[in-house]
């Protein structure tokens, strides 16, 4: 339904990378992070969703889509780790490193809390009635 109506406002690819199939979790984290890094471009500017990153309110959230759509190269693409996690080598490519909540949150649930807040800043930042 968000990825439905961010449309609205921005251009959206959704891609999903396949969960690795390895026998320990660093492999798998480590294939999936592989996956993931291969999914992005130089140009692109990556937001790493990470529980060592900065908290945003959604103010601050739309302050950033504003200051990325001004950068005006690359895609803004929001990395969400699987069960896992993320590797070191994916944190180490991120321009910004995001803590989506306190929370730990499975990675299909993130995706949608990551959905809501874009949509929310978007109309933020449009002064489309949502946020109140």
């Amino acid at each position: 339904m968000y990825e439905k109506r961010l449309g609205r406002f921005r251009k959206l690819q959704v891609t999903e990378v396949k969960d690795a199939s390895a026998a320990s979790e660093r492999e798998r984290s480590r294939i999936e992070g592989e996956r993931l890094l291969e999914s992005v471009q130089a140009r692109d500017l990556v937001v790493v969703l990470d529980e060592r990153g900065k908290d945003l309110s959604s103010r601050g959230l739309a302050d950033f889509l504003d200051r990325a759509d001004a950068r005006g190269q690359g895609a803004t693409c929001f990395l969400v780790g699987g069960p896992f996690g993320h590797t070191e080598a994916v944190r180490q490519r991120a321009d910004f490193l995001w803590r989506l909540s306190a929370l730990t949150l499975p990675h299909e649930l993130a995706r949608v809390v990551l959905m809501e807040q874009l949509y929310r800043a978007e109309c933020l930042r449009n002064h489309v009635p949502y946020h109140h």
